[in-house]
């Protein structure tokens, strides 16, 4: 396969774009809409359904998803509505496109692409990439390898029932706080991280990682940070690359 379809889903936008899977290059201009309001099934599907139109585009595609995704199922609903608990995305997604769907955790699909291609490429030990954006997406390698469907957003922290609730990047926005203010909350949490994991390397991405030199300072974590390389193309790419590779297999 020379070319993939990267489907990214998030919490507010939903981009796609031609991947090459064996270099991350992207192929043509990015398409994004904004994700349905309320985010139904059905809805985003048609979302998918239009990115699939737009590139005229005819094989397997890779689609993230922010949620724990078991054999296409989304068992989970942080940041969309409560009825993507349960469903089979992958089954959904391909009876709306015509095409075979590989359905991907977001945060996972951009490890994977740091990993192969970015800042975290010939890294080994312990790597924890974070996308901040709507929410906060985990993803831990060990070596290269992937452990999947990490949630580390959803950890309890500072009082709240979820970090990703007081140190999102949305929450620089809703709350107006400054990139001081932001980023030592975000700091605060590495720091927790650290102790529990006692990672190599933390990678962050999401569309804050354009401003890193706004807030980079701030974080005085005793472990090497560095931003996404990919940046907010991650998830695009490392979707392509997984369905590359599930869909490979046996032909």
């Amino acid at each position: 396969m020379s070319t993939i379809l990267g489907i990214d889903i998030g919490g507010s936008g939903i981009k796609a774009n031609l991947v090459d899977p064996a270099t991350g290059e992207l192929k043509a201009e990015r398409f994004k809409l904004p994700t349905p309001n309320p985010s139904l099934p059905r809805e985003v599907a048609e979302v998918v359904g239009k990115m699939v139109e737009h590139f005229e585009y005819r094989g397997s595609v890779g689609c993230t998803f922010p949620a724990i995704v078991k054999d296409g199922v989304t068992l989970s609903a942080a940041n969309v509505h409560k009825s993507w608990i349960g469903c089979h995305a992958a089954e959904l997604f391909a009876s709306t496109t015509g095409q075979e769907v590989l359905v991907v955790n977001d945060a996972d699909a951009a490890g994977v692409a740091e990993v192969a291609f970015g800042a975290a490429r010939d890294r080994n030990g312990v790597v924890v990439i974070l996308t901040l954006g709507t929410g906060i997406g985990s993803a831990v390698f060990l070596d290269g390898r992937l452990l999947p469907n990490t949630e580390f957003g959803q950890l309890h922290f500072a009082g709240r029932e979820s970090v990703e609730d007081w140190a999102a990047a949305s929450v620089k926005d809703t709350e107006n706080l400054t990139w001081t203010a932001w980023a030592t909350r975000l700091n605060a949490f590495l720091g927790h991280l650290d102790q529990v994991l006692s990672p190599d390397l933390f990678v962050l991405g999401g569309g804050v990682s354009r401003k890193w030199d706004k807030w980079a300072h701030q974080l005085t974590v005793n472990v090497e940070v560095v931003p996404a390389a990919l940046r907010n193309e991650a998830g695009i790419v490392g979707a392509a690359v997984l369905a590359a590779r599930q869909f490979d297999q046996g032909r």
